[in-house]
């Protein structure tokens, strides 16, 4: 056996663990088409809630956030808005103010990111009202948009006895181009074909980024924010599942996000969720692995598989493919023609894998996507491309050192503008 042949038997090894690890998702896939999502019944009980943005040169965007909290359907004295401007070198927090939120100023530029600045929020928030005074805290991102009947129907599925709720997260630049367009793709993805089967299946939805809602009984137990890993959101879904909560899905709560348009942008962003995931199995790998097997955590195992195996056999793929490239060509073995088959034959297949994933997304979610038909259809044979990119971006997350930087939020649309 030749170095080339060993090189299709590692590649096909690593496509039948893929499957093995991931087959359970086509089933999630089956329960989204066969059943419709929960409805929750309309709650009498109104709930007191504040709702925490974490804001850093967020002045293009902020203001229309503000607006569609205001413009909810939801009784207006049941919620208060909170911003911390994060070192902040522009108007944010004036434009917040004049928007009518609550606003703090925060400088610090040893604990920079997203976790520091909600711990320190809370803490001033909990100092002033009182660990008891709200009911439940909304967490979002400064350029996200609501739907009018947001609040409203996490409030409906709050009552019906769930601690922490995600919802269902749209984009308001979905068109911008194939790198926008492929986020918005996966985030969609998320919400129906996997939060939303695990919600109808009883077990946990995981928490991405912003637009969820924690009940205050999980805010007094962990103090505050205590989550401050790069991805603070799967730390904090990590987090609750080990401690024997289950995180709901609210299908009816629409959020818009804001995606990158610039490759670059996405690098830096998606390298830091890389490397999130990485620190996350290493601070909680050991407890989730204990829950699969002493608690019998259906959910343990789901999120396990969520935020490692993929990272893992990318990094063992694209190392040992090189190595065994090397050696070939040092031996006198390599064949062009050998190695563009087996590399065809990977990659070829995980585009596959993603231009059905992509399309059974956009044609089931045609309806919400707010782009021209032309894009929608360029994107399911773009999306697999874009996440194709993510090999380079889990190999170098694995050997460099990663920072949070700052994404910068340009899209000046109001909930208005999305009808």
């Amino acid at each position: 056996m030749n170095f080339l042949d060993l090189l299709n038997i590692i590649n096909m090894l690593i496509g039948v663990f893929f499957v093995i690890c991931y087959a359970y998702q086509f089933f999630y896939i089956f329960i989204a088409l066969i059943k419709k999502p929960k409805k929750h019944p309309k709650s009498d009980k109104l709930h007191r809630f504040a709702v925490m943005i974490a804001a850093r040169n967020e002045k293009a965007v902020i203001g229309n956030l503000l607006d569609s909290i205001r413009e909810q359907t939801y009784p207006a004295e049941y919620i208060d808005v909170y911003v911390i401007a994060d070192n902040c070198t522009d108007d944010t927090a004036e434009i917040a103010r004049q928007h009518g939120a609550n606003v703090f100023e925060r400088e610090n530029k040893e604990n920079v990111g997203k976790g520091y600045a909600m711990q320190f929020l809370f803490g001033k928030v909990i100092a002033d009202k009182g660990k008891d005074y709200y009911d439940g805290y909304f967490i979002f991102d400064a350029d996200n948009l609501l739907d009018s009947r947001f609040i409203e129907e996490m409030n409906n599925a709050f009552s019906c006895g769930n601690k922490v709720l995600t919802c269902y997260r749209n984009s308001k630049n979905f068109g911008d181009n194939w790198v926008s367009s492929g986020y918005a793709v996966w985030f969609l993805r998320e919400a129906k074909y996997l939060n939303n089967s695990r919600y109808l299946l009883n077990t946990s939805c995981a928490v991405s980024g912003t637009g969820f809602l924690i009940h205050k009984d999980i805010i007094n137990r962990n103090g505050g924010w205590k989550h401050f890993l790069l991805t603070e959101d799967i730390e904090f879904t990590i987090d609750t599942i080990i401690n024997g909560d289950k995180i709901g899905y609210c299908h009816d709560a629409i959020l818009y996000d804001e995606q990158p348009t610039t490759f670059m942008q996405s690098w830096n962003q998606r390298l830091r969720w890389a490397k999130g995931y990485l620190q996350v199995f290493l601070s909680y790998g050991s407890k989730m692995l204990k829950g699969i097997f002493s608690k019998h955590s259906f959910a343990c195992f789901d999120m396990t598989m969520n935020i490692m195996p993929a990272v893992v056999f990318t990094i063992f793929g694209t190392i040992s493919n090189a190595v065994i490239l090397v050696l070939s060509i040092i031996t006198g073995t390599f064949s062009l023609p050998v190695l563009f088959g087996a590399l065809f034959s990977l990659l070829g297949n995980a585009y596959l894998l993603m231009l059905f994933l992509g399309t059974i997304t956009i044609l089931s979610e045609w309806k919400k996507i707010r782009c021209k038909t032309s894009r929608k259809i360029i994107t399911m044979f773009t999306f697999p491309i874009f996440m194709l990119t993510y090999i380079p971006i889990a190999v170098v997350a694995f050997f460099k050192k990663v920072e949070w930087k700052h994404i910068e939020h340009t899209v000046d649309v109001s909930i208005e503008d999305l009808k």
